[in-house]
């Protein structure tokens, strides 16, 4: 289920129940209650969804989306594994900034397929990173769990071609 309609379902419910109870106590109406049933859920269908997004919009223009780019301080690199696969550099950075400043998401990339692999690396505040892994390491992201840790140093491997 969609994360937009997933947020708007319990509104929109709670919206067609009251357009058929506005609707079932209003005698000049000639109509059937259902049909007024089928409007209330269409109306709340279309609408709340678009007042979920506009909110939603309000609330990111709020935060302050070059607080990153103007960052100077030391950064940290946090591993972030069990990413789902249709998770996007975009919703991993929303949900990182949450906790702190988030310099740059890397989703990484199967090279043949061109598919996602379920890991990435997000840098981050050196002053934020351990609060980050304490909130998201095993938080549900789109119904899988995260693991977040801090990311080591890549090892080369010249000790295998000796």
């Amino acid at each position: 289920m969609l994360p937009t309609l997933r947020a708007s379902l319990p509104y929109t419910l709670a919206l067609a129940v009251l357009a058929y109870l506005g609707f079932a106590f209003l005698p000049e109406f000639a109509l059937a209650q259902e049909i007024f049933v089928v409007i209330g859920v269409l109306a709340a269908g279309i609408l709340v969804p678009v007042l979920v997004d506009v909110k939603e919009r309000n609330a990111t223009a709020s935060t302050a989306p070059s607080a990153a780019a103007d960052y100077k301080g030391d950064t940290t690199t946090l591993y972030v594994g069990n990413l789902p696969y249709r998770a996007n550099e975009d919703a991993v950075k929303e949900l990182f900034q949450r906790f702190g400043v988030v310099i740059n998401v890397r989703l990484m990339k199967d090279r043949q397929t061109g598919r996602r692999r379920g890991f990435g690396f997000v840098e981050v505040a050196a002053k934020d990173g351990s609060k980050m892994i304490q909130k998201l390491n095993d938080f549900n992201f789109q119904e899988r769990t995260l693991k977040v840790r801090e990311a080591k140093e890549r090892q080369d491997n010249d000790d295998a071609e000796e």
